[in-house]
């Protein structure tokens, strides 16, 4: 790490690329797989017929204890059919914030587009396209959907704007990594405060995986990595790039840490004023 390039525009703007939705939050979520959707939606369909079935055979022991006009059990026939496929699909699905039996069994749970709770409108009209894509026609239209949509979106999905929601994501530990060795001395002087944030988080991932990748994809990345950080660090070691971004990133960390810290203390030493009543006035 000999050369040093002047930050540049494009260097800058290193915040161009992210996505922000209109409320200025980044969002970070996994759409469910389609085999997820697939268990969850057979676990469903499956709870939801026994529940027709139980229905059924109710109709069928009191239409045998009292016989009535068969207009009227082909109207309750009827009337259980939408009850077990329709309405409570809806029902649940709008008291548990888009859960159900089979959603909870596989970890998912089903959202608006933009990431938010469905409605009532949104469960109704996935409800009611269910009977065709789910009952009707035994989920084959709603896993050929599934199957060309990016999120594995079936036609109720389509049609309300949601999508399925993985949920129970494995906790993942990230390791923490010192300055290594050979550069100690260096990041005693080092200044690293102007690398832009989005330049630091992306030296951060490569690190994070920078053990899964490839030797040459791995030295190519760090090539490069370190390349876009010169400009911004001073001075500059003499060392490989990938030992260069480790020294940076943990640096960066420890620096920012230190902040941090500091900035606890002085509002902690401020508490007493910002919290404390004028002097002689009573604490009631």
């Amino acid at each position: 790490m000999s050369s040093r390039r002047q930050p540049t525009a494009e260097l800058v703007d290193e915040r161009g690329d992210e996505l922000v939705i209109g409320e200025a939050v980044a969002l970070d979520v996994r759409a469910a797989s389609f085999v997820l959707r697939a268990a969850g939606a057979i676990i469903d369909v499956l709870a939801y017929v026994a529940l027709l079935l139980l229905m059924l055979l109710g109709l069928g022991a009191l239409f045998a204890w009292s016989p009535f006009d068969s207009a009227l059990g082909a109207a309750l026939g009827i009337a259980c059919v939408v009850f077990a496929i329709v309405i409570v699909p809806m029902v649940v699905e709008v008291a548990t914030a888009g859960r159900s039996l089979g959603r909870f069994a596989v970890g998912v749970r089903i959202v608006r587009d933009d990431g938010g709770a469905i409605g009532p409108r949104h469960a109704f009209i996935r409800a009611l396209t269910g009977v065709l894509e789910l009952f009707l026609s035994f989920g084959g239209i709603a896993a050929f959907v599934g199957l060309l949509s990016g999120r594995a979106k079936r036609l109720g999905d389509l049609l309300a704007g949601t999508y399925s929601q993985h949920e129970r994501v494995p906790k993942v530990v990230e390791p923490v990594h010192g300055v290594p060795t050979p550069l100690v001395a260096w990041a005693a002087i080092a200044d690293v405060a102007r690398l832009p944030d989005a330049l630091s988080r992306r030296i951060a991932a490569f690190l994070r995986q920078a053990d899964r990748l490839t030797p040459e994809t791995r030295a190519r990345l760090a090539s490069e990595l370190a390349s876009e950080a010169a400009p911004w660090v001073s001075p500059l070691p003499d060392a490989e790039p990938e030992l260069f971004l480790a020294a940076v990133a943990a640096v960066r960390r420890e620096r920012d840490y230190r902040a941090l810290m500091l900035e606890r203390e002085r509002l902690e030493h401020l508490t007493p004023l910002l919290t404390g009543l004028p002097h002689g006035f009573p604490d009631r």
